[in-house]
């Protein structure tokens, strides 16, 4: 019966470890270290004191080139990092699937895009978007300065591969910017993601 309690009790404590794992909007946003893709050091407690956007990313899914091609994305980080906010691009694309860009054809990608992130940060284990409960590409988070999770969810609120619906949708990651900067609650602090499923390393 005790072991029986004990297994139980692990159990439990195993599912409780499960359901913290995945960030949840209002919760300390899990903090990481990663290396951008010139190798340089990143983590996302340097930046505590600011708003930081995190942006799960992978150049082969349609809808991520919807945003790029289009100048949608470029045009979110800019008015983003114009403000003070820091915006990390983060790819969780295992090594071993067909989707995978090196590190160095990853940043062309994006300077070709004339993308502006603050950094675009390798994540091939998967362990970080995995901490995040990251589920799409694109699938966007904002860190408030205090280093709260105050935003989880898609880009725009039409999940959709079609440009032409950009401009229809509404941008949920500019909007709750633009709250939280002027000291407002998030308006829409959890919305669907939509776009590919993450290739993570099984």
């Amino acid at each position: 019966m005790k072991l029986l309690r004990r297994t139980l009790i692990a159990t439990a404590a195993l599912v409780a470890l499960g359901a913290q794992a995945a960030a949840t909007v209002g919760q300390p946003a899990p903090d990481f270290t990663l290396k951008d893709t010139s190798g340089k050091t990143v983590r996302l407690s340097d930046f505590k004191g600011k708003h930081v956007v995190l942006e799960w990313t992978n150049p082969g899914c349609p809808f991520v080139r919807k945003h790029y091609d289009s100048g949608n994305m470029p045009a979110t980080q800019k008015d983003a990092t114009g403000k003070g906010v820091v915006w990390l691009s983060i790819n969780s694309t295992e090594k071993a699937s067909s989707d995978y860009l090196e590190p160095a054809k990853l940043a062309a990608w994006k300077t070709e895009r004339k993308a502006a992130p603050t950094a675009v940060l390798m994540d091939e284990e998967g362990t970080v978007g995995k901490s995040y409960g990251a589920r799409t590409t694109p699938h966007l988070y904002i860190v408030n300065p205090q280093g709260q999770l105050i935003y989880a969810g898609g880009i725009d609120s039409i999940p959709s591969a079609r440009p032409a619906d950009i401009e229809k949708a509404t941008n949920y990651v500019k909007v709750g910017l633009a709250e939280a900067l002027a000291g407002k609650p998030i308006s829409a602090s959890t919305t669907q993601p939509y776009g590919c499923s993450i290739k993570y390393k099984s």
